[in-house]
């Protein structure tokens, strides 16, 4: 029930909260990363490979996260030496809590603390349900949902401890449209979980944290369209094209450093117009 003019005029203690101490010129924003360290999970390619190279160009130190592609190992080391900052690769299956937690802890154990937490990790078996298997349910709902739920509760505590942090989320369009001509119903609910999920974090973390959510359309990597799909992604998206991980760097930049320290709560689509018509 809304309040009235009279309850809404009652002084509340502690409000407005005070403006954060950051720097006024965008760029030094910006570089507010230098010296923190980054966790980025599905961080051996792709999407969060580039989440991370964007993090190491800021000079922040960064953890990259990876479950099965051991690539991230030399990329971790080509990262440190390029941009002469701290990095360390982990391998991880975030649908395991268990290793999720330790792996935190090696992480601080590492690094010291943990200043923001990209928990980007995902798959998809594009299937209708009526063709997918429940193993094959369960299998995404382990790594999209159940991972970003035990990254979240795992960052979560440590951001607590230091009175201060930063979760961001990689979700979907597919949290927001039913794709077409692809049936993925598994797919999409599951993003759209993890959506609502992150804005609810917002809330309940606001004393101590930003959450933020990144819903990417079509783009360029092994998640990118299928060849079955690519026409229509072409057609659909305003652009007329799937984006390079080049144009994404920039949004996580943002979201990550003191440039976006009036922004949580938020789902930020970054589709090339594909959700418009």
């Amino acid at each position: 029930m809304s309040m009235g003019y009279s309850e809404c005029s009652v002084v509340r203690e502690g409000f407005p909260r005070p403006v954060p101490g950051t720097p006024s010129n965008v760029l030094e924003q910006f570089k507010s990363l230098k010296g923190k360290v980054v966790v980025v999970t599905g961080a051996a390619e792709g999407i969060g490979y580039a989440v991370s190279e964007a993090m190491a160009e800021v000079n922040a130190n960064v953890a990259l996260w990876y479950n099965s592609n051991d690539a991230a190992v030399a990329k971790a080391d080509e990262l440190a030496k390029a941009h002469n900052i701290k990095t360390a690769a982990y391998k991880v299956d975030v649908s395991d809590p268990q290793q999720v937690q330790d792996s935190i802890s090696k992480v601080l154990s590492d690094f010291r603390r943990i200043d923001v937490f990209v928990a980007n990790a995902g798959m998809a078996i594009s299937k209708p349900i009526l063709d997918q298997t429940l193993e094959e349910y369960r299998k995404q709902m382990s790594v999209n949902v159940d991972g970003v739920v035990a990254c979240a509760k795992y960052a979560g505590e440590v951001f607590k401890r230091q009175g201060s942090g930063n979760l961001i989320i990689t979700s979907s369009i597919s949290a927001h449209i039913v794709n077409v001509p692809t049936d993925q119903p598994v797919y999409n609910g599951t993003k759209a979980f993890v959506t609502h999920f992150g804005k609810s974090l917002a809330r309940e973390w606001r004393e101590f944290a930003r959450v933020n959510i990144v819903s990417p359309g079509f783009f360029d990597t092994k998640m990118g369209a299928s060849p079955s799909a690519i026409n229509e992604a072409y057609r659909m998206a305003v652009l007329g094209r799937q984006g390079h991980i080049k144009e994404i760097k920039g949004l996580y930049l943002y979201l990550a450093s003191d440039a976006s320290t009036y922004t949580t709560g938020a789902d930020i689509l970054i589709d090339g117009g594909y959700t418009l018509p």
